[in-house]
């Protein structure tokens, strides 16, 4: 079971019918979190900050399986992390095969994110720090008076399904947005390597078709 949610206390949950709790509580308060279980009985295994899980959870009843697993949270915090448990005899030990699992799990959980991840393109009368940093990194000079701009945080398509721009963007003028493109395009010039044909194989090329 899961008693720490938003808005949750832990202390009044119902943990009748020899529930278990597995959950990732706060780790401010971990230690008065497996001491309450510990006066009460009741059975756990809590994520705990891997390098402080001494401190965190001493005198207070808990095992310590000090794993070390690299774990990216939902605000995408990544915590190296171990665990605290009721159950075992070991005061503290090390859990290779745990730490394995949810090491090789996370990597996965990451490449299928990484699948899934919805990309966009906005239109080129849109300016946005990225377009800015690639054009400046090729050492392209890229400049904008108040008069070619209108800044935005969000389209009109984007805000129907609750989307913004990150860091807000500007409307160009149109002759700014075919500016900013021919700068794209040097940019892009500036950083690709291209393979020139030498005679003999603009001879072979001249013979074909």
């Amino acid at each position: 079971m899961r008693p720490f949610y938003p808005g949750g206390d832990y202390e009044s949950f119902d943990y009748s019918d020899g529930k278990v709790v597995v959950d990732n509580p706060p780790f401010s308060i971990l230690s008065k979190i497996c001491a309450c279980y510990r006066d009460r009985d009741i059975p756990f295994f809590l994520f705990a900050p891997n390098l402080t899980i001494f401190s965190s959870t001493s005198r207070n009843g808990a095992h310590m399986l000090v794993t070390d697993c690299a774990i990216e949270y939902a605000n995408g915090a990544i915590v190296n992390t171990s665990f605290v448990t009721s159950f075992g005899d070991d005061l503290i030990r090390t859990a290779p095969d745990l730490t394995k699992l949810v090491n090789d799990t996370v990597k996965r959980v990451r490449r299928e994110s990484r699948k899934h991840l919805p990309k966009y393109a906005y239109p080129p009368e849109l300016l946005t720090v990225t377009r800015l940093n690639k054009v400046s990194n090729a050492g392209v000079d890229f400049r904008v008076k108040a008069s070619d701009v209108a800044f935005t945080r969000a389209l009109d398509s984007q805000k129907a399904v609750r989307k913004a721009i990150y860091g807000g963007g500007y409307l160009l003028s149109e002759n700014k947005a075919a500016e900013l493109k021919a700068a794209e395009l040097k940019a892009a010039e500036d950083v690709v390597t291209v393979w020139p044909l030498n005679d003999k194989e603009k001879q072979i090329i001249g013979k074909l078709g």
